[in-house]
């Protein structure tokens, strides 16, 4: 089992930066291309760019197995509509197929167990389809099709997926 710890140092920040640089140019690169992951990483996955999520209601946790750093993911509540953002699951391709991605996904239903939320959802690229059926076996269903346009001529091609906790309330 792994531990998840809450990011809350700047050393904690500049892991998860190092972490996202790692997975995104290993993962991302043959999906969108080097120019889109640099300028998303830039973004949205520099240590400026989280340290302002967090201060925006980001909550993200770095996740170790034997002590090493093997990903990370952060949750963003939203009370209103009773949701909870699975915003970012990252995991280091070296500890992908052990489990952690699922560990996570039972974080996220725990915390929304926890806080009275019914539904944890998720973007994920439409050309990333291992992401895709691995969300598909935990229990998300495709919602809908999200074209984002992040600036400088990238867009975001995703899928909006969701998985309802308490299904009676749907």
């Amino acid at each position: 089992m792994p531990d998840i710890v809450s990011v809350k140092t700047q050393a904690e920040i500049q892991q998860v930066a190092s972490l996202a640089h790692e997975i995104w140019n290993s993962h991302y690169v043959p999906i969108v291309g080097q120019e889109q992951v640099d300028y998303m990483l830039e973004m949205f996955q520099s240590a400026s760019a989280i340290s302002s999520q967090i201060e925006n209601g980001y909550n993200y946790y770095l996740v170790l197995k034997n002590g090493e750093h093997a990903g990370y993911f952060a949750l963003v509540p939203n009370a209103r509509d009773q949701s909870l953002l699975l915003s970012k699951i990252y995991i280091r391709p070296a500890y992908q197929g052990q489990g952690l991605g699922k560990e996570v996904v039972s974080f996220a239903e725990q915390h929304c167990r926890d806080h009275g939320l019914r539904t944890v959802w998720l973007t994920v690229n439409k050309h990333n389809a291992n992401s895709i059926a691995f969300y598909i076996s935990m229990g998300f269903t495709k919602e809908a099709s999200i074209v984002n346009n992040i600036g400088k001529g990238f867009v975001m091609d995703d899928y909006k997926m969701v998985k309802w906790l308490n299904h009676a309330a749907k």
